[in-house]
């Protein structure tokens, strides 16, 4: 008996690391590293894939295609850093979307001035919030979306940047199926 219970707690307790070390894997602690993260997945996303820079509430989803990175800094500074990134990269380029509902959240008219300085030369999307979630829902089930949580705490002060192709735009998709056609 006094085995049993030895083997019992034993199992008790290597179920509770095996669960740990699943969480740790979807939400790596990345205090000092999430730049590192960042670049080393950015040349491995394309076309369709996802980056978003979110406040602090922004839900943890349980979608298989979605990877949560935690900054542990505020909202403007990773979000410049995340679209220079992007720019510097040879391969993609962001569609930017942010929430239509941050114009009138009441208090936050110094965080939307520095998102505008931070995208200046970029015409961002607004959409409503909940239609970010079908979105997401609809490309994380065949596309990686990676999400940089920061300690921002403005309501509707996330960034959702879409990666599209640098190199191939659909003017030069149209000609090609065009010339597909024809033949």
């Amino acid at each position: 008996m006094k085995a049993f219970i030895h083997i019992a707690v034993t199992v008790i307790l290597l179920s509770s690391c095996l669960q740990e070390a699943k969480v740790s894997d979807i939400v790596p602690d990345s205090r000092n590293s999430w730049h590192v993260q960042l670049d080393s997945l950015l040349p491995l996303l394309g076309h369709r894939n996802w980056i978003l820079v979110v406040d602090k509430a922004f839900p943890l989803q349980s979608a298989p295609g979605i990877v949560y990175i935690n900054t542990s800094l505020p909202l403007p500074e990773v979000a410049a850093y995340t679209i220079k990134k992007i720019n510097a990269s040879s391969h993609v380029k962001p569609i930017i979307y942010t929430d239509k509902e941050l114009a009138y959240v009441p208090g936050a008219a110094a965080y939307r001035d520095s998102l505008q300085a931070i995208l200046q030369g970029f015409t961002p999307q607004q959409l409503l919030h909940d239609s970010v979630f079908t979105k997401l829902d609809k490309a994380s089930s065949l596309f990686k979306v990676v999400v940089l949580k920061t300690t921002t705490t403005v309501p509707y002060s996330s960034v959702f940047i879409n990666l599209d192709c640098k190199y191939w735009n659909a003017q030069s998709e149209k000609k090609m199926r065009e010339v597909m056609k024809s033949e």
